[in-house]
């Protein structure tokens, strides 16, 4: 049994980090669909593909870490180290023989290492950096991994839009309408919005801009 894991939400300000696996016999059907890297392909493919790999897998396994466990969790572990546990909780559900990783480490080897050393029973892991470009397999997982953070980012922007009728943006720091959001939103309340992660730089400045502004005031 073969397995791809990859993630969906490693640097946005907003939402979840996503981290999906999926296993099959092999990866021949997934040629067959031309299963790639999520990112190469449009929003709407990525939904019809997403359906009919839950259909076709042997088995597939989600993990959703929420943005404040992410701030919790980055007290005491870095980014990578949160990866790393998620991909091996993932990979324990699955329990494939052979594992392909996406490495998010710079060091593609100490990744795959570093979850090996978290399981209990020792499949092969393949940890390569663009393993979702790579490996049709963990495509598919980058696959459900994408299309479960966009619909979580779209319910998080139908419950925050109750509160304040702006549009969020792609929750990701770089996106003009996510700042936009964030800063409007601290201006509005005082504080940061809900699913924000607080430990990032982009949230950090909106408040400290927000707290000379203030002071500014007097």
């Amino acid at each position: 049994m073969i397995c791809g894991v990859d993630e969906a939400g490693r640097g946005p300000v907003v939402g979840d980090l996503v981290v999906a696996g999926v296993t099959f016999e092999d990866d021949l059907k997934l040629i067959e669909l031309k299963v790639r890297d999520s990112k190469k392909i449009t929003p709407n493919r990525r939904e019809v593909l997403a359906r009919t790999i839950k259909e076709i897998s042997n088995c597939y396994e989600i993990l959703v870490v929420s943005a404040s466990d992410i701030d919790d969790m980055r007290n005491i572990m870095t980014l990578n180290d949160i990866e790393v546990n998620a991909f091996s909780k993932v990979i324990s559900k699955l329990r494939p023989d052979v594992c392909y990783v996406d490495a998010a480490d710079v060091n593609e080897v100490r990744f795959g290492n570093n979850i090996l050393s978290r399981l209990k029973f020792k499949p092969n892991i393949i940890s390569k950096h663009k393993a979702d470009d790579i490996y049709p397999i963990v495509g598919a997982a980058s696959i459900l991994a994408k299309t479960t953070r966009d619909e979580n980012v779209r319910k998080i922007e139908k419950i925050l839009r109750k509160k304040l009728n702006l549009p969020l943006g792609s929750g990701y720091p770089a996106d003009p309408i996510t700042k936009n959001f964030i800063k409007t939103w601290v201006e509005t309340f005082g504080k940061l919005p809900p699913h924000v992660r607080h430990s990032w730089k982009t949230a950090q400045k909106v408040m400290q801009e927000s707290k000379i502004k203030k002071l500014d005031d007097f």
